[in-house]
């Protein structure tokens, strides 16, 4: 037997259990209790669930696709936003500033010095006089 077959069959027998203890009750007794189920049933409210993580993400997409026009308008916007997200990466990446640091890091990697001699502040007045 697997797992769901035993807790249907722990099911059945509990539901049977509870059936036999109901019959074996007093008529005034069961009578107060369906009055009292009853009195509790009426005052149940459901109340709303709170929606957690991406729960909403389906909704949108289903209000977004229900109208026509707004759907529409809402794809312009999203592809205006991800063209320019696009612009931006696309301006980041080839941006001269990358470019030039690249070369100062490929320069220093590729020299006969040692970094320390470029982070030294002597060596900088020493590269002026000597070049004089």
């Amino acid at each position: 037997m697997n797992q769901l077959e035993h807790e249907l069959a722990l099911a059945k027998k509990i539901a049977q259990h509870l059936d036999y203890g109901v019959d074996q009750l007093e008529p005034g007794v069961r009578e107060r209790l369906l009055a009292a189920r009853r009195a509790a049933l009426s005052h149940y409210r459901e109340q709303p669930a709170t929606v957690t993580g991406l729960a909403w993400a389906g909704q949108a997409v289903a209000h977004i696709t229900e109208h026509r026009y707004a759907s529409a308008r809402h794809l312009v916007a999203i592809s205006v936003l991800v063209a320019a997200l696009a612009g931006i990466a696309y301006w980041q990446n080839n941006n001269g500033v990358t470019n030039e640091l690249a070369e100062i890091d490929t320069g220093l990697l590729t020299d006969e010095l040692p970094i320390n001699a470029y982070l030294d502040k002597g060596f900088d007045s020493w590269l002026k006089r000597s070049s004089r």
